[in-house]
């Protein structure tokens, strides 16, 4: 085997920030703040061109200004991911713009709505149909005018974020949980269909990621102090945790990683509910 020094060197080369996604275009939705905007900013840190969609227009062209002042490639534009016309217009905004698709992130959500998400038996049929509309019907629509583009320019990736309550029970959020069911059975079936096209599907649940304003304003709340001591890490999740996983998934190196749904939680759902009772008294009953 050879173990010339210039081999070695080109074994362990790492690829370089900004340059490594080049070839790359990306769509977002629902990246006019919080996750959608860190994933935006960190895809665009690496080279790709983002296209930020949101249903508040200012803020995806706020966020896309930033970016191209940092050196970046982006455009901002108005979506409402319910409205398979605009959601088409979209796909081609950025086909136009920046003249191929390679990553569709689904981030867009109903988060507002899910404030009201809480009792099945009270629940307005209004709110379901909302928070289905906008976190299951929204992706299922990128993917039908995405997927098509991908396939002919060789592949590409779908990241779809969901939810870990999309996994587990909880005592409130029905319409929301339900909608990330749906989000990561939808992601398994594009792979398992779209798959020996090079279309790869992945989806992301994150654990309680805030940027540190929101963390500011719920310190010493209990709610925080809950979460807290039931994740397994020190700390809960930040918003480029989220975007640095992301970018991974997206890139080449994730080349192999396909129809999976990856918890991105500080262990928040690998943990027995009574652990941190445990942590706390250091009980061994058996």
């Amino acid at each position: 085997m050879d173990h010339s020094p210039s081999m070695a060197a080109e074994c362990s080369a790492e690829p370089q920030k900004g340059t490594h996604m080049r070839n790359k275009v990306a769509i977002i939705t629902g990246a006019g703040g919080g996750i959608g905007a860190a994933c935006a900013a960190e895809l665009a840190d690496r080279g790709a061109a983002v296209l930020l969609a949101d249903i508040n227009g200012e803020a995806a062209q706020a966020r896309a200004a930033e970016i191209t002042r940092a050196g970046g490639r982006a455009h901002g534009i108005e979506t409402d991911v319910q409205d398979e016309k605009a959601v088409r217009a979209m796909v081609e905004e950025a086909l136009s713009r920046f003249g191929r698709l390679d990553i569709l992130q689904n981030n867009a959500a109903a988060t507002s709505a899910s404030q009201q998400d809480d009792d099945l038996t009270t629940m307005d049929a209004g709110l379901w149909d909302l928070t289905m509309g906008v976190n299951l019907r929204g992706p299922m629509l990128g993917c039908k005018y995405a997927i098509p583009h991908m396939i002919e320019t060789g592949g590409g990736v779908v990241i779809n974020i969901s939810s870990g309550s999309g996994a587990i029970g909880e005592p409130t959020r029905f319409a929301y949980g339900a909608s990330k069911a749906g989000l990561n059975s939808m992601t398994r079936s594009i792979a398992a269909r779209y798959g020996k096209q090079n279309i790869r599907s992945v989806a992301v649940m994150p654990g309680i990621t805030m940027a540190e304003p929101a963390r500011e304003a719920l310190s010493g709340t209990q709610w925080l102090a809950m979460m807290e001591r039931h994740h397994a890490t020190p700390r809960l999740g930040r918003m480029e945790d989220i975007a640095k996983f992301v970018a991974f998934v997206a890139s080449d190196d994730a080349g192999f990683i396909t129809g999976s749904v990856h918890a991105v939680d500080g262990g928040v759902l690998s943990v027995a509910p009574y652990a941190a009772d445990m942590r706390e008294h250091g009980t061994q009953p058996f």
